[in-house]
C-alpha cells in the first residue's frame, strides 16, 4: 500500500492551469501518484480563490472532489487547538490556516507526505520536531 499523500494548494492550482509555471511538473507527479489523494477544505478554497478568474477553475478544482480523485479527509472544528497552537509557533513565516491543516493532518496520518510548491514545509516540523515528508520541484 502507498503512503498516503496530501496536497497543497500550489500543484493543484498548477495542474488546472496550464499556464502556471510548474504545470508539468504538477502534471507529471500527478500521473505518478495513485489515488486517493487527501487534502482539506483550506486547500479547495485558496485553490479556487487563486483560480476565480481562469474559467475552468474552480470547476475543475471541484471536479477532482467529484470524481473522489481528492479526498477532504480533515475536519478543522476537531482540530482547532491544535491548528491555533500550530498557527501560533510558525506565525514568524505566517503560517496559512491551509499549511497548518496539512501539519496536522501529517501529524493524524502516519507516513504521509505533502505535495507541495511552499518551501515552507521544510521549516515547518510536525509533533514538535519531526521533519515533514515532502514531494517539492527541485
Amino acid at each position: 500500500m502507498s503512503k498516503p499523500v496530501l496536497v497543497d494548494t500550489g500543484p493543484l492550482v498548477a495542474l488546472v492551469d496550464r499556464r502556471d509555471q510548474y504545470h508539468d511538473w504538477a502534471v507529471l507527479q500527478w500521473s505518478a501518484l495513485t489515488p486517493p489523494l487527501f487534502t482539506c477544505e483550506a486547500v479547495l478554497a485558496e485553490a479556487c480563490h487563486l483560480l476565480r478568474k481562469f474559467p475552468p477553475g474552480p470547476r475543475a478544482v471541484l471536479e477532482h472532489v467529484a470524481r473522489g480523485v481528492l479526498v477532504v479527509s480533515f475536519v478543522l472544528s476537531d482540530e482547532v487547538r491544535p491548528i491555533t497552537r500550530l498557527m501560533s509557533r510558525y506565525a514568524n513565516v505566517p503560517m496559512s490556516l491551509a499549511d497548518a491543516c496539512l501539519v496536522r493532518m501529517t501529524e493524524i496520518q502516519s507516513g504521509s507526505h505533502v505535495l507541495t510548491l511552499d518551501g515552507d514545509f521544510r521549516v515547518y516540523r510536525k509533533n514538535g520536531r519531526q521533519v515533514i515528508p515532502t514531494i517539492l520541484p527541485v
